[in-house]
């Protein structure tokens, strides 16, 4: 993965000025290291695309000297030491950005748009059925007064699973591969709003499957489930919307693949995920939407905090 972060980052005109494949080549380059001054080697960002069980003791070291940092998922492998990124983060005005590309793929920024518009607008159109005194709801609905019509009607439901790689064995699948579906859901919904209901992992840490309902604010009774497999014989990343039956308008559901697919059945790789995640971290290096920036490395850790969740 490194070497793809360091090709697109070349793309945008970036120039490397050291590397390590190891602890031992990056002890003989740490205390070379310094923020935009002159002697030793003036760095302006660093990546990190190391094992998952080291993103920490890296990402922290960078921090610790005001350092920009990139740093591939999961932020860390425990919640509380994913939060003290952010907080050292914050304390020294130092950007954290996680690399989760998938948040910038170019499906899945077209599908947020037009499933928080259906959202809102099926929302609407039941404030509206209610006011006007329809109140008719589908069945298993529930109606608290003041409350506007329930979202208890629409499920998510995350999948994605691919065959076994050697990739990041040293982390179970929640933090390999469920972090990745999480960022998407907290683009969606805030973490505040959200609880846990179960999650489950098989013996082999390769599958898990977990359930979470927003059940607090403006989208309250939504459900999500999300289920990842490394070890399976399909390749898919999908997200499937259920819309229960509303008043008088019936229901429906949709899925939406977030991989393009050859004629051989194989992934092709989208390439302006990367890329939209590079240029979106260049123009936050470059101090514009500072708070973005924020969110991400809040929504980073928030991820880690539920798919370390035992």
């Amino acid at each position: 993965m490194g070497g793809r972060h360091r090709a697109r980052f070349e793309m945008c005109g970036v120039k490397f000025i050291a590397a390590a494949d190891n602890q031992e080549e990056f002890d003989g380059i740490a205390d070379k290291l310094t923020c935009g001054t002159a002697g030793g080697l003036p760095a302006d960002f660093a990546v990190i695309a190391s094992p998952a069980s080291t993103h920490y003791a890296y990402a922290k070291f960078f921090l610790e000297r005001k350092i920009p940092v990139l740093v591939e998922k999961p932020l860390a492998i425990s919640g509380e030491a994913a939060q003290e990124l952010v907080d050292l983060a914050v304390k020294n005005d130092t950007l954290l950005f996680v690399a989760q590309s998938e948040c910038f793929n170019p499906i899945f920024l077209n599908f947020r748009k037009h499933f928080l518009a259906e959202l809102n607008a099926r929302l609407e159109a039941g404030d509206k059925q209610l006011g006007a005194g329809d109140k008719q709801l589908g069945t298993g609905d529930m109606l608290v007064v003041g409350d506007k019509l329930p979202a208890g009607n629409v499920r998510l439901e995350f999948r994605r699973e691919h065959k076994y790689s050697e990739r990041c064995r040293d982390v179970n699948v929640s933090l390999d591969l469920l972090v990745h579906d999480l960022s998407l859901f907290f683009t969606l919904f805030r973490y505040e709003d959200v609880e846990v209901s179960f999650k489950t992992s098989a013996e082999s840490r390769d599958r898990a499957r977990m359930y979470l309902k927003v059940a607090r604010g403006p989208y309250k009774g939504v459900t999500a489930d999300f289920y990842v497999n490394r070890d399976s014989d399909v390749d898919v990343r999908t997200i499937s919307v259920s819309y229960g039956r509303q008043g008088g308008s019936p229901g429906s559901n949709y899925t939406v693949s977030l991989a393009r697919y050859l004629d051989n059945g194989e992934i092709a790789h989208i390439p302006d995920s990367l890329e939209n995640e590079h240029r979106f971290f260049l123009k936050l290096l470059d101090g514009a939407c500072g708070d973005w920036g924020k969110r991400i490395a809040r929504i980073a850790a928030d991820c880690v905090k539920i798919a370390s969740r035992q």
